[in-house]
C-alpha cells in the first residue's frame, strides 16, 4: 500500500483535490484514534510506535534517495532534529495526553486554529504584512477556540476552570505552529526524504518519553487487536499517507491553496467523533466550528488575494 501511494504521489497529474481531502480526513480520524487509544496503549507508547513504524517503512522505500541526498542532509541535521522534536514528538505527545482529558470534537476544533497561529507567527517573525480582513479572521478563530475550551461558558476563562485537555491541546498547536514556521526555510532536499529523516529522528527522540512511562509504571503496550489497529491506523494514515498526499498536493497546486484543505480537519473530526464514538455535538461545538472555519476562511481569502 505504501509503495503504491509513493508511486501515485509522484505522478505529475494526480488529483490534488482528492489527495488533500483525504489528508484532512486522515488527520481528522487521528483525533478519534487518540480517543480510542485510551485504555489500549499509553500516550508515549503511541508516539514511539507510530514513528518507529513510519520511519522503518519510509527508510526501506526511499533508501536509495536517502543515500544520494545524505551529503546535504548531514549539513542540516541539527535543524531537522529541532523540527522533529517540536513538530512530531512534542505535538503528538501533547495531543495524545490531551485526548485522555477532552473529547475528539474539541481536539479537532482546537487543531483548526493552527493556520491562524501560523499567520500570527509570520507577522512577528518574518514581518509579513497583515490586513484588516486577516485581523478579523484571527479574532474569529481565537473566539472559536475560547468557545470550545470554555464549553460555551466564557466565564470559565476568567475563573481559570478550563478543561485541562483543551489547554494541553492548545500547547500542542503551539508546538506544531513552530514546526510549520520553520518549514519556511527547510533544508534543500526532496520532501519525502526530508519527512523520512524527521520521522527517524522522532523515533529516537521518543525513547526518553517511553522510558519515563516505564519508570513510573504507566506504560501500556497494545495487547489487543483493537489496540494494534489504532496504532497501525495512526502510523499508516495520519502519520505516513497523509504526509505523502500533502506533499503531492503542495507540488500540484502550491502551498497556499493546499493549506486551505487543512481547515477541513475540525469538520471531519467532529463528523467522525459523532459517527464512531457517539459523542454529542452540542451548540457550542457548532458555534466554535463556524467561528474557527470562518476565521480561517477570511485569513486565507485575504492571503491569497
Amino acid at each position: 500500500m505504501i509503495a503504491t501511494a509513493l508511486k501515485y504521489a509522484g505522478r505529475p497529474f494526480g488529483n490534488a483535490f482528492v489527495l488533500l481531502t483525504l489528508t484532512a480526513l486522515f488527520f481528522g480520524g487521528n483525533t478519534v484514534a487518540g480517543r480510542l487509544a485510551i485504555g489500549e496503549v499509553s500516550p508515549m507508547a503511541v508516539v514511539m510506535l507510530r514513528w518507529v513504524i513510519v520511519s522503518l517503512v519510509l527508510t526501506i522505500s526511499l533508501r536509495h534517495r536517502l543515500r544520494a541526498e545524505w551529503p546535504i542532509i548531514r549539513q542540516h541535521l541539527g535543524k531537522m532534529a529541532l523540527m522533529a522534536v517540536f513538530g512530531f514528538v512534542g505535538f503528538n505527545s501533547f495531543f495524545y495526553v490531551a485526548a485522555k482529558h477532552t473529547n475528539a470534537v474539541n481536539l479537532g476544533i482546537i487543531q483548526g486554529s493552527i493556520p491562524v497561529l501560523v499567520l500570527i507567527g509570520t507577522v512577528f517573525l518574518f514581518q509579513a504584512k497583515i490586513r484588516a480582513l486577516q485581523v478579523l479572521g484571527i479574532l474569529a478563530t481565537l473566539a472559536g477556540v475560547a468557545v470550545v475550551a470554555s464549553h460555551g461558558d466564557l466565564s470559565t476563562l476568567a475563573s481559570l476552570t478550563l478543561n485541562p485537555g483543551d489547554g494541553i491541546m492548545l500547547i500542542a498547536c503551539l508546538f506544531y505552529t513552530g514546526y510549520t514556521l520553520a518549514l519556511r526555510n527547510r533544508p534543500p532536499i526532496s520532501g519525502l526524504v526530508f519527512f523520512t529523516i524527521l520521522s527517524i529522528i522522532a523515533a529516537f527522540a521518543t525513547l526518553p518519553l517511553v522510558g519515563y512511562e516505564i519508570l513510573t509504571n504507566t506504560v501500556q503496550w497494545p495487547a489487543t487487536p483493537k489496540g494494534w489497529l489504532v496504532v497501525l491506523y495512526i502510523s499508516l494514515f495520519p502519520s505516513c499517507l497523509a504526509q505523502i498526499f500533502f506533499i503531492r498536493g503542495v507540488e500540484a497546486i502550491g502551498p497556499a491553496r493546499a493549506g486551505v484543505f487543512i481547515n477541513l480537519v475540525p469538520v471531519f473530526a467532529a463528523i467522525l467523533a459523532v459517527a464512531i464514538l457517539g459523542e454529542d455535538f452540542r451548540f457550542d461545538h457548532g458555534l466554535a466550528m463556524v467561528l474557527v472555519l470562518g476565521g480561517i476562511w477570511l485569513s486565507e481569502k485575504k492571503s491569497r488575494s
